[in-house]
């Protein structure tokens, strides 16, 4: 045990076993909703939910134990939500893409990332991207969050005269969506630890009981099988045969690079890890989130990332990696519970997304919204990703915009060759979008 402790620096950082244990669950409580919610995004696409189950679990645990292991940080991985999103409603549903194929773009780009995080450009490319640009990325993915909650709650529904309008409150489905985001709402109000879990188990069992979610035959069962999207990603590499995946697999490598390098960096100053402005061993940590989308995407998942969740771990005063492997083993034995997915319907899941969207979209207070050339194309960004229901659109819309304000306030020197080269992309992005 002392061999561990020290392993895990436990006295250097102030900590002790019961301290990293409780962390470590806590964080799991926090982020198990990611079980459930990842595979019902993701099944829209056509992918079996099953398969999903158990690859968001295998490779969860195998991205916290690599990061507590790797660069012993209290931070836990999983299915980054925003970036399913976009794979299940943008890639899929809106290009028509097959899911092999988009998995297989989740595979090049998991690569691509490994490569760019081992010669170190991962932080070359991100520093190029102006903080308000990514600020505003990390909002609009959580306003693209929230209204497909809300729209899959019910709460909001389609409507010719004004596009979008009120849901029904005649359909009792509805209501289960508003009991659990009350719930959630107040416990997090509340600052209750895995407020958001909780909600979705209060959610469940009041469907239960009133008839509106059926009762699952069994809870604990065998761990459901993942052949239908085990190595899909690798077998289906030679499917990306033009541009238009080309550039699919350039914004799964974007936002994936907002996401997780922001969320690592963020927690990483709660964690108090952060010395004269820099982060120790963050090189290894990066390595162990861009190991892990690999992982990800040949057992058959979105990409994994960093999951802000983590800060419910360190709140209660997880400090070492140790945090993150009590956090792995809880997601080994996790894979366990698939039954219960039956249980977890559109009406439960709603109201995290709900949730989610909120805290992503704190990220709005960084924006300079008195510098209108900033201001715009954050706002087009923001607003773009839930009006056109793809997150790619937003960002092309704020970064074909920013080269063009910043030129017109005679700041245009400001703008790095990356970010006048990204505005091109986007620009090729949406020609072939509609092309045809």
């Amino acid at each position: 045990m002392q061999r561990i402790a020290k392993f895990f620096q436990f006295e250097e950082l102030g900590t002790n076993y019961k301290t990293e244990i409780l962390a470590g669950i806590t964080t799991f409580v926090s982020m198990a909703y990611i079980l459930f919610v990842n595979p019902q995004v993701l099944g829209a696409s056509g992918i079996s939910q099953g398969a999903v189950f158990t690859a968001t679990a295998f490779a969860s645990a195998f991205g916290c134990a690599l990061m507590g292991i790797l660069a012993n940080y209290p931070i836990a991985i999983s299915a980054s939500l925003g970036i399913n999103a976009f794979f299940a409603y943008s890639v899929v549903i809106g290009m028509k893409v097959p899911w092999e194929t988009a998995l297989a773009g989740v595979f090049v780009a998991s690569i691509l990332f490994m490569i760019l995080t081992a010669f170190k450009l991962r932080e070359k490319v991100v520093d190029a991207i102006p903080r308000d640009l990514k600020m505003a990325i990390s909002a609009g993915i959580g306003l693209f969050i929230a209204f497909i909650g809300l729209s899959q709650g019910g709460l909001v529904a389609a409507d010719k005269s004004t596009v979008v309008t009120l849901g029904s409150l005649q359909v009792g489905s509805t209501w289960l969506t508003i009991f659990g985001l009350l719930v959630t709402l107040v416990l997090m109000s509340a600052k209750v630890p895995g407020a958001i879990f909780i909600g979705m188990v209060a959610n469940s069992i009041l469907g239960l009981i009133t008839g509106l979610i059926p009762m699952p035959a069994h809870i604990v069962a065998g761990i459901p099988s993942i052949s239908s999207t085990f190595m899909v990603g690798l077998t289906h590499v030679g499917s990306i045969n033009s541009l238009q995946l080309v550039v699919v697999v350039l914004t799964f490598l974007l936002v994936t690079f907002f996401d997780t390098t922001g969320t690592l960096v963020g927690l990483a100053e709660q964690a108090g890890l952060v010395k004269d402005n820099k982060i120790p061993r963050i090189g290894k940590a990066l390595m162990a989130d861009s190991t892990t989308m690999v992982a990800g995407s040949l057992l058959g998942t979105s990409p994994m990332g960093a999951f802000v969740e983590s800060s419910a771990g360190i709140a209660v005063g997880g400090r070492s990696g140790f945090t993150a492997i009590v956090t792995a083993i809880l997601f080994i034995l996790g894979a366990f519970f698939s039954p219960l997915l039956a249980v977890v319907t559109n009406q439960v899941t709603a109201p995290a997304l709900i949730i989610v969207g909120v805290l992503m979209a704190q990220s709005l207070k960084s924006i300079h919204w008195e510098k209108f050339e900033v201001a715009a194309p954050a706002f087009l960004i923001v607003l773009g990703m839930p009006l056109t229901y793809s997150i790619s659109d937003g960002i092309a819309l704020g970064f074909i915009t920013y080269p063009l304000t910043m030129i017109a306030a005679k700041r245009g020197k400001e703008v790095g060759p990356m970010m006048y080269g990204l505005a091109v992309v986007f620009i090729l992005f949406l020609w072939i979008l509609n092309a045809d």
